[in-house]
């Protein structure tokens, strides 16, 4: 398990599916989950995870409120960790927080894990591969 950020071009750092739980439980950091409502409501989402898409169909475009979103959770005072389906999304949008002079993290893995050789996501590492909390509507 990774114990501390990784360090990273244009954000913060990458931190493990582990470490940014032990972050949020202990209200150093906000989850924030930037896949589209769809992938939460189909796929599963984290309880207590703030919703806010870097990217909205249709036609997967970039979310006009993100910036505006991203900086009424930073001022909570609290690092912003990243979560997405794997890994990509989530570092776009960390890297725009920390443009917009933010404090940003990208998870590891996101929430699905790497396709396996049958090319399906969740037994190749992710949120869910690692136990932790989330939920299915």
């Amino acid at each position: 398990m990774l114990q501390h950020p990784r360090p990273a071009s244009g954000y913060a750092g990458d931190v493990s599916p582990q470490l940014a739980w032990q972050w949020v439980q202990a209200g150093e950091a906000v989850l924030v989950d930037v896949r589209t409502d769809a992938e939460r409501e189909w796929v599963g989402f984290v309880p207590g995870a703030v919703p806010l898409a870097w990217k909205q169909w249709p036609g997967m475009v970039p979310n006009p409120d993100f910036d505006a979103g991203i900086q009424a959770l930073a001022a909570q005072g609290r690092k912003l960790v990243m979560l997405c389906r794997s890994g990509a999304r989530s570092i776009a949008a960390a890297k725009r927080a920390t443009e917009l002079g933010l404090e940003a993290y990208n998870i590891l893995e996101g929430f699905e894990g790497d396709p396996d050789g049958q090319a399906h996501r969740g037994n190749k590492g992710g949120w869910r591969f690692h136990g932790l909390p989330w939920r299915q509507n």
